[in-house]
């Protein structure tokens, strides 16, 4: 349903995409994940018509974006970063406005408006201009305007920025429940633990193209060995116990220190056992230990390994990679 084949895409001297190629099959959840600067946006922008790439192509339920932009958009349902709703409609008027430009007559648009504004927890806020909503309020309009057709392909992108929890996981909800009916999604995110409970696949990008692929399992197993996390309860101890760490590791890493934490993390390749020898270590060395645990790798440990936590910039091109004002 989602292709993306070595696609390029340069703005002036910046590379923002260098032979980018990804797939996503129908009723699944495409996760990209990337820093800042990385290409998402772009991305995203390429697969919606809204940028024409510089060489390669895209399609969306079949239909490439260069040959048969119309037929994408007929297919496609977006949320961009910035939630591109109507502040002097209200926002039932926001929802039947975009049924009825999808071609649904009055009394389908309205029942549809209807349906996503329960989903979505604003019928008591149905009659109220949007212009009035909090943040997270007119976040959650927007993302009901990108489905208000059941397209089969629905692009979110970083859709729950913003959001109380309990907002996210109502949009958890929607997009498990979009899943289930068959729909495709493409989720860009900031929050891997969203990334982590909801994609079928994911996509790290860093520096325009593809740098690892696959479930998020496979993608925590390619991280290698467990991990030990310690937490200190006196700030002056948190280096010594970082070294204690470093001599257990025996050179095969290095810890990572969070002052804010307290706390001090290092890959653990002999399991239990080293965990047993680090808390005998800090035990004999009189450094009080908060918490010690032994865990599998996360999501996090997987992106900050494979991009550093860093973006490629350049510092003359500054690309405009907004979605402000792109219409649901």
């Amino acid at each position: 349903m989602i292709q993306v084949e070595n696609v390029r895409k340069t703005y002036g001297a910046f590379t923002a995409l260098d032979g980018l190629s990804l797939t996503a099959a129908e009723g699944t959840v495409l996760g990209l994940l990337g820093p800042n600067g990385s290409g998402k946006t772009t991305t995203v922008k390429v697969l919606t018509t809204l940028l024409a790439p510089d060489s390669g192509d895209a399609w969306v339920a079949g239909h490439s974006v260069l040959d048969n932009p119309d037929l994408v958009r007929r297919n496609l349902g977006l949320s961009g970063q910035y939630a591109a709703v109507d502040e002097k409609l209200t926002a039932f008027e926001n929802l039947h406005m975009v049924g009825r430009l999808y071609g649904m007559n009055r009394r389908t648009a309205s029942a549809r408006a209807h349906e996503l504004l329960a989903n979505f927890r604003l019928t008591d806020v149905a009659g109220k201009r949007a212009g009035t909503f909090s943040g997270g309020m007119r976040r959650r309009l927007d993302l009901a305007g990108a489905i208000v057709a059941r397209p089969k392909v629905v692009v979110l992108d970083e859709p729950t920025t913003g959001l109380d929890p309990r907002g996210r996981l109502d949009t958890w909800e929607v997009i498990s429940g979009l899943v289930s009916d068959g729909t495709t999604v493409l989720l860009t995110t900031q929050y891997l633990e969203e990334a982590d409970r909801l994609a079928d696949h994911i996509a790290v990008i860093n520096h325009g193209s593809v740098i690892a692929e696959g479930t998020a399992t496979e993608l925590k197993d390619g991280a290698g060995a467990e991990r030990i996390d310690i937490t200190v309860r006196n700030a002056v101890d948190l280096q010594a116990a970082a070294a204690v760490l470093a001599l257990a590791a025996d050179g095969l890493g290095t810890p990572e220190v969070d002052p804010a934490a307290l706390s001090v993390s290092i890959a653990a390749p002999g399991g239990h056992q080293m965990l047993v020898r680090v808390l005998a270590e800090l035990d004999a060395r009189s450094l009080p230990v908060a918490e010690a645990s032994l865990r599998r790798p996360t999501l996090d440990d997987v992106f900050l390994q494979l991009t550093g936590g860093t973006a490629k910039t350049n510092p003359q091109s500054t690309p405009d990679t907004s979605m402000e004002g792109v219409p649901a």
